[in-house]
This record gives structure tokens, sequence and C-alpha cells, in this order.
């Protein structure tokens, strides 16, 4: 455990090349898909929002399209549809369909309704397409009556950005029709359009700012943020806007305040004129589509709902503080895959971090924050579970190497307690004059005994540890400890040991512990503690009659006491009165492995004599579970004796 703990290296790199690869990662611009993913997946999953009665949406649908007799709508037909809204005294009308070029018959009438109304905005282009051309607006409407309607998407076809301004090929600078829907709506409540204070180039209306959207805004990486954008905060749930048709319109079958004071768009619903944007954030009647008209409806209601309503608008944190949560998590990785050992607590505590991170992201979402939670996740669930079979494998290879040292160590401590000092004990006889042969004899067989004894001792120490190594601990370590422990007390007591069979009393407490944050290889080791202990007795207590073994919590520590009153450090080896440190220096191989787990568990070992005869051996090591768990604990122990 010593030299697993010295490895520091070994716990700390591995989980900051982790953090390193998730951060490049997104750095490259390879978890774009992941996160605006999830952007859009906590989009859809909000609670329904109210409809917005503010704007109704006039749809072209495959029926009236029919009804007409003719695509694109004539112009007669969008003239007379207008004149009704104007008789309807609608507040702002957007007309989402290109009019350019006439379209006849009643392009004349189209002309003068555009020259008559100045409650109009009307649709053009300002971004050139592949072949480097714009749609104009509609020749007889003033540029102030005039607003863009381009979509940006992303790589991946769907719309989460809002175009708000940009310049014209001409040099000029033009908005939205959603700003200019916006700004004449809201010019009612005395809230003028200006620019920003804390970004001097963003929009602003009162006092609520138009977040702008920048190469490296929340998920994006590099992305062309050109213009003016801002993202696109949809509006939740299945209705979010009144839709009605043209002929309703036309014939007169709407509810007047549908319209009345009401921002009217007009546009086109039917799915085979193809005005269909990708959006998995909208929870529409066909999943994963959005109609054009929708899609302005949805850029508009945002901007007048955060300003009349206080509805949040989609931020994001600077690029500093996004990696910042992003190395946060992937370190609480490490300390999950480092300290969480026991399988079943792994798996539970790795399940309940990452649903409370993706819980995060989504309240942050819910009051407008666009958090980088799929990042997070990878950098969290790489170093707590990728890395784990890392750091698993390595502890089992330092262990491996550690309880070969053992099997050398105990080797030569067998071999020098035992043949080494008959040996030495048969040369100072040999100088003898009065040495006979049948004494040299005698002690060559006992030398031969006690090297066949410490064959037989390695061996059996050997086989055990081959068994350690593959898995093959003859109990189940998630078990609880003070099972595991018992086990091990009335499996060592049924072994061939001289001094087990003198025992007349034996006295036990086996009470359970707190080993939340124990690992099994602590729990292995723990059990060949007691096992360590206990084979002491039986090979070295001369006279023992009573052995008391305590295992149990005491509500501060866990404690592993072993006495018995036998004749050994007591009095054969010191002074029933001697002091702490003259023990210390009689401490064999067993102790000094015992004084590392000690060390290990951040507690304390003590072997001391036990008056008045006897040897006490007592590892204690105080609880590293949290308070609050610890005080559960009490509380289902006092309730399960109460029950009981």
């Amino acid at each position: 455990a010593k030299q697993v703990s010295q490895r520091w290296y070994v716990k700390v790199v591995p989980g900051l090349i982790g953090i390193g690869v998730v951060v490049a990662a997104r750095f490259a611009g390879l978890l774009q898909p992941l996160e605006w993913a999830a952007l859009d997946a906590g989009l859809r999953w909000r609670p329904p929002e109210p409809m917005d009665e503010r704007i109704t949406i006039v749809g072209i649908d495959e029926a009236d399209i029919q009804a007409v007799g003719a695509y694109p709508i004539p112009d007669g037909v969008l003239a007379a549809l207008l004149r009704q809204l104007e008789r309807y005294d609608s507040q702002i009308i957007g007309l989402d369909i290109f009019r350019d070029l006439p379209v006849e018959p009643g392009h004349a009438e189209l002309t003068a309704v555009f020259q008559s109304m100045d409650n109009l905005i009307g649709a053009a282009t300002v971004v050139p397409d592949e072949a480097g051309t714009t749609i104009a607006p509609p020749p007889s409407l003033p540029p102030e009556q005039i607003g863009f309607v381009d979509k940006v998407s992303d790589a991946d076809g769907h719309l989460r950005r809002s175009l708000l301004g940009s310049p014209t090929v001409d040099g000029g600078y033009q908005f939205s029709m959603a700003i200019q829907l916006a700004k004449a709506y809201l010019t009612q409540y005395g809230i003028e359009l200006g620019n920003g204070t804390r970004d001097p180039i963003a929009m602003r209306f009162g006092d609520v700012e138009l977040p702008r959207v920048h190469p490296n805004s929340g998920g994006y990486v590099r992305v062309d943020a050109g213009g003016n954008q801002t993202l696109l905060n949809f509006r939740s749930g299945t209705e979010p806007f009144r839709i009605v048709s043209l002929m309703a319109v036309l014939n007169g079958q709407v509810e007047p305040e549908w319209l009345r004071d009401r921002i009217v768009l007009v546009g086109v619903t039917a799915s085979s004129t193809k005005d269909i944007l990708q959006s998995s954030a909208v929870a529409s009647a066909n999943p994963g589509q959005v109609f054009g008209v929708e899609a302005h409806a949805h850029a508009t209601s945002q901007i007048i709902s955060a300003v009349l309503d206080g509805r949040s608008l989609l931020r994001t944190w600077p690029d500093g503080w996004e990696y910042g949560w992003i190395i946060l998590w992937g370190v609480a990785g490490m300390g999950v895959s480092q300290f969480a050992q026991q399988p079943g607590r792994h798996f539970l505590i790795v399940v309940m971090i990452s649903i409370g991170c993706t819980g995060l992201g989504y309240v942050a979402l819910l009051n407008g924050w666009w958090l980088p939670v799929a990042p997070a996740l990878a950098a969290f669930l790489f170093n707590a579970v990728v890395l784990r079979a890392f750091y698993l494998y390595d502890r089992s290879l330092q262990l491996r190497i550690q309880d070969r040292q053992q099997v050398i160590e105990q080797t030569f401590t067998a071999i020098h307690n035992g043949p080494l000092q008959t040996l030495a004990t048969l040369m100072r006889e040999v100088d003898d004059p009065d040495f006979a042969r049948q004494t040299l004899r005698k002690d060559l067989q006992q030398l031969n005994q006690e090297l066949r004894n410490v064959y037989a001792t390695i061996q059996q120490e050997v086989v055990q540890e081959q068994l350690y190594l593959h898995g093959q601990f003859p109990l189940n370590l998630t078990d609880p400890l003070h099972e595991l422990l018992y086990e091990v007390y009335s499996d060592t007591l049924r072994r061939d040991f001289s001094y087990f069979a003198a025992l007349k009393v034996k006295v036990t407490k086996f009470e359970p512990f707190d080993e939340a944050f124990l690992s099994p290889e602590q729990k292995r080791d723990l059990c060949r503690f007691l096992e360590e202990m206990l084979c002491n007795v039986g090979k070295h207590a001369t006279g023992a009659t009573r052995l008391m073994v305590e295992c149990r919590y005491d509500g501060e520590f866990n404690v592993i006491r072993v006495i018995d009153n036998g004749v050994g450090l007591s009095s054969s080896r010191v002074a029933p009165d001697a002091p702490a440190a003259a023990l210390s220096g009689l401490s064999g191989r067993g102790t000094q492995q015992a004084q590392d787990l000690a060390k290990q568990l951040g507690g304390t070992f003590e072997r001391s004599p036990h008056l008045p005869k006897g040897t006490a051996c007592i590892l204690k090591w105080r609880s590293k579970t949290p308070l609050p768990h610890r005080i559960w604990q009490k509380v289902t122990t006092v309730f399960g004796k109460i029950s009981g």
C-alpha cells in the first residue's frame, strides 16, 4: 500500500491526459454534434409553455393551394388577404412570401396594397446563394418595411440560430423580419431598438440585450458568426402559436380577436413547397421539422417575450468558464475512479453524478444558459469508467509485486528464526571439547526438520498468494466486512496450531463497520491481518486459555482487537511495565505489515502487553465517510434495534 500511494503520478497523469483528450476534442470541434444534440434535447424536453397569443400565423396549406387553384399564390389573392387583415386591425403583418416579381393576376391590386399599408413588412434575402444572387424585396415597399428572411443552419442542417441583422451587398445594413416585427410591435409600449450596453454591437430593446453568437459560443467551434446572430430559444409545446388557413381568413371564419392587435405572419405551410427547416428542438407535429414561417414566429416571439414577460434568452459562458467546468467534471471522475472501489457503489455513484451533471445542464437551460454538458460528461465518464480499468490493473500489479516481496521476506524470516538459529547453536557446540556425537546427530535432525518446515510454510504461503492474485480469495469481498472477519476467525481457529487446542474461553464481538470507502483490496488486507494475528496466538501464545476477538465500529473508529492471556510478549519477551518504545524493537514482519495497513487506512496499530499476562493487538482507523452518511447510518442502526 505504501508503494502504491507513493506512485501518485499513476493516479493523476492518466486522468489529466483524459481531460486533455476531451478538451482537445472539443477544441477541434469533434464534440459539436453531441453538444448540439444535447441543446436540442434539452429544449424539446422542457415543460410546454402557453401559446403566444400575440402572434398568429396565416398558413397557406395544401387545401388553400387546391382552393386557389394555382401556385405560387397569385398577387390578387394576397392583396385580398392583406385587405382582410387590415380590416381586422392587425398590429403588424409580416409577409413571408417573396414578391420581387409579379404573379398575375392581381399584381396592380397588390402594388396598391403595398403602397397603402404602413404596417406591412415584406420579405427579401441578404445572404447570397451559391450563384451569388439574392432575392429583392417587393419594389413598391419602402426600405424601412423590408425584413430579410434568411435562415442560418448548422453543419448538420438544423436551425439553432437567428440572423437578426446583416450588411447588404450594396454596403448598407438590413434587419431581419423578426427584428422588424418586434420593433413595430414594441413601439406601442414606448420601447425602442438600440445598441447593447455590455456588447455595443448587440441589439437591445429597453433593458433587454439580445446576446450575440460568437465563433466559439457554447458548443460552437469557429462557427461563421457573421452579421448579428443570436441563439434561438424556441417556444416549447406542440402548439406554440395559433395557425389559421388562408381560406378561413378570406371567408371570415376566424375569431376577430385572433388577429386584432396581433403580429400576423403570412407564409406557406404546405409540405409540397419545401419551405421546411430541420430542428430537433421543436416538438412539432412533424418531428424534426418546422416551416419557415414558424421559424420567424419563434424568432419574433423570443424577442417580445423577453422584453415584455422576462422570458429567458439563451446565453453561454465565456470560453474560460466552459473549459474550467469541463476540467472540474474530469477531476470528479478521477476522484470517483480512485475512491469508490466497490463495483456496486462505483456504478451507483457514476450514475448519480452523471444524472446530476445532466440535471444541472437542464436546469441551467430552463434559466437560459447553454452549458457544455456533453464534454463535461465525456470527461467525467472517461476518467470514472474507462480509466478505472487502468487504475485497477495498476493496483493489481503493485499488489502482486508487494505480495512477492512479502513471500521473499517471509522466507528469510522463517530461515533466520529457525534453521540459521539452530545452525549457529550447532557451530558453538562443535567448538566445545565435550561435544558428543549423539548431540550432533540430534541437532542435525532438528535442523533437517526446521528446513522441511520452512519449505512447507512457504509453500502454503505461495499457494495462498496465488489464490489472492488470481482473484480466488476464498471469501466474497462484496459481503459486509464483519461477516468476512467472522468467517476468517472461524476458519483460522480450525487450523492445527498447538496453542488453539488449549483455549477454553473465546469471547467474540463482530458488529457492522463503517466501510463506505473501503476498497476490496483493503477488505482483503483486513481479513489477512486478522488471520495473521490469530495465527500468532496459535503459534506463540504459550499457555493461552482465553481469547477475545472484537471487530466493530464504535461510533468514531473502526476497531479490530485480538487479546490472549498466553505467556507471550508480556512475560517472555519484555517486562510487564516496559514502555512502548521498548516494544517497537520487537516488531516482526507481521507487525510491520499491520503498521503499513494502519497507515494506509489513516489509523494506528498497537501490539502491547495485556496485564496480568498476554498480548493485545489493536488496529483502529477513523471512518472517512461524510458526516451526513454517518448520521444516516446511526439513525438506521437505532431504528433497526427498535424494530428488532
